[in-house]
């Protein structure tokens, strides 16, 4: 049972750091910044959910996998807060 917690953790963490990796490629080869945003945006709010999926496993105790949980929702909200910004401000500086 412990070898299957590893396997999920390890392969949720691995897809997790994937999907890190692909935001990253999308911001060094997209052509405009609002297409760089929106790969980047995506692609790392999936990267951290699926890292803290793979954490949740091996958390101590409730109140860690909580701590997790919190972190993955703060960064969501203020990573779409941020990218509506930055897009706004963007649509706003071409016009």
């Amino acid at each position: 049972m412990i070898a299957l917690v590893d396997l999920f953790s390890l392969a949720a963490i691995g897809a997790g750091v994937f999907f890190f990796f692909a935001g990253t490629v999308g911001l060094l080869r997209f052509p405009d910044s609002l297409t760089r945003l929106h790969a980047l945006a995506k692609a790392d709010n999936l990267g951290l959910g699926l890292v803290a999926l793979g954490l949740l496993p091996r958390a101590d105790t409730a109140l860690a996998a909580l701590k997790l949980i919190v972190i993955w929702a703060l960064v969501l909200l203020s990573g779409a807060s941020t990218a509506q910004l930055i897009g706004r401000a963007l649509r706003r500086g071409r016009k």
